[in-house]
């Protein structure tokens, strides 16, 4: 099957964060860790040195104080791109 999907995302180059946000990215970063994690370990998957599906091991089953920072980067870039393209539509983020 070919598709002729184009990905469209938001423009959001110019969406700049402070750090009050900067820092909402990386706790949220974190709670997207902890949810994937979590579902991982409900459906029978334990910590693992190398990832192997067969026997359900994976290396990230750590707490994300612990991951490799390329593992931080990939959530963090995730809900980066959300909380930009919350803020290209003209909503606003601020802590009550």
């Amino acid at each position: 099957m070919t598709s002729n999907y184009i990905p469209r995302p938001l423009l959001t180059n110019d969406v700049l964060l402070d750090e009050a946000l900067l820092e909402l990215v990386e706790r949220l970063a974190e709670n997207a860790h902890d949810i994937w994690a979590g579902q991982r370990l409900l459906d029978g998957w334990r910590y693992g040195p190398e990832r192997c599906d067969g026997s359900r091991r994976h290396p990230c089953l750590v707490p994300y104080a612990d991951l490799p920072e390329s593992e931080k980067a990939y959530d963090r870039n995730a809900v980066l791109g959300t909380i930009q393209a919350i803020l290209a539509l003209g909503f606003e983020i601020r802590k009550s």
